[in-house]
């Protein structure tokens, strides 16, 4: 087989029904399907091994990098695909994705299109952004579909529903299990790039995304603080001391307006502490290499990221014109 379809899950059988009958109607049966429980009480290790769908279990949750990095140690085949739970996957996806992984040279990952489950018409994820002032961001999200209809490079692949080359994964350390959850997919994409490799957006390979189906909601005190600490980790690991000098006065006013934008949420008190936490434990975190890494790598990116920038407000003007419509 070419390709596993890794599925990470934390209580998430009402999830799991239409997100493996999905896989089962693909068009190509040539990939193998591993669940990685990360120590669920819904009863989803029970109904797994009754309908004998592999599976490891875990002795207590990981984590999304913890639980998928178990996985990835089990994967014996050329490409992984991680695919959230709360996914629903066209009957094309893990054809469209192998093909368009295979076709490109220096590819470490492909994103496919993700779709909203609440409005078809709608992305969910086009591939990952990161901006000079250190917002990560879903690519299109919220945007109609038909405007994301072409193959391009992204800065990075939401590890949600992607493909992976999977020796590459394992060279490249997989993911940092520091994370626990949020932003570890857009750091390993970043450490990938630095590396010398791209990461693409298929649209011909689409699934349907429920979306924030563990924690519970798109915001809440668990992810907003979660994602606030990995943020600092994240510049820190993939950016040299230069540059993280000369991006320190962009990436503080990014953190102060998302702090007026948690606030005005009712989470500053979340987005605070993830921020002291993660000034305050950035140094348990493995950075990048830079040895390895070539100058003119780090100036392409360094303009993608003011490039990124541009797109992002962009982006955010044409939602607040759709919202208008």
């Amino acid at each position: 087989m070419e390709v596993t379809v890794l599925i990470p899950n934390y209580n998430g059988l009402k999830f799991l029904y239409d997100c493996i009958d999905c896989l089962k109607k693909q068009s190509t049966k040539d990939f193998r399907i591993l669940v990685v429980d990360n120590a669920s009480s819904d009863k989803s290790v029970e109904w797994l091994k009754e309908n004998n769908i592999d599976t490891l279990v875990l002795d207590k949750n990981y984590g999304f990098a913890g639980g998928v990095n178990a996985g990835i140690k089990e994967v014996d085949t050329a490409y992984t695909i991680l695919l959230n739970n709360d996914t629903k996957a066209d009957i094309y996806y893990v054809e469209n994705l192998l093909k368009s992984i295979k076709a490109e040279k220096k590819t470490f990952s492909v994103s496919p299109l993700m779709i909203q489950a609440q409005d078809n018409s709608l992305v969910d994820d086009a591939g990952d952004g990161l901006c000079i002032i250190g917002f990560a961001y879903q690519i299109g999200v919220g945007e109609t579909v038909k405007r994301y209809n072409k193959k391009k490079k992204v800065f990075a692949a939401c590890a949600g529903a992607a493909i992976y080359d999977t020796a590459l994964l394992k060279e490249f350390g997989a993911f940092d299990e520091a994370h626990f959850a949020y932003l570890e997919d857009v750091d390993l994409g970043y450490r990938a790039r630095l590396y010398g490799y791209d990461n693409l957006y298929e649209p011909s390979a689409r699934v349907i995304h429920i979306g924030s189906a563990t924690s519970g909601s798109k915001y809440n005190d668990f992810k907003v603080k979660l994602a606030a600490r990995n943020n600092i980790y994240l510049h820190y690991k993939n950016q040299p001391l230069p540059q993280l000098i000369i991006n320190a006065l962009p990436i503080a006013l990014g953190m102060f307006i998302k702090l007026l934008f948690f606030a005005k949420k009712g989470f500053a008190k979340a987005y605070t502490e993830g921020i002291k936490e993660g000034f305050a434990s950035y140094k348990r975190c493995k950075r990048v290499d830079f040895k390895k890494v070539k100058l003119s790598t780090l100036i392409i990116i360094e303009f993608e990221l003011i490039i990124n920038m541009f797109k992002f407000v962009l982006h955010f003007i044409k939602r607040r014109i759709d919202r208008l419509r």
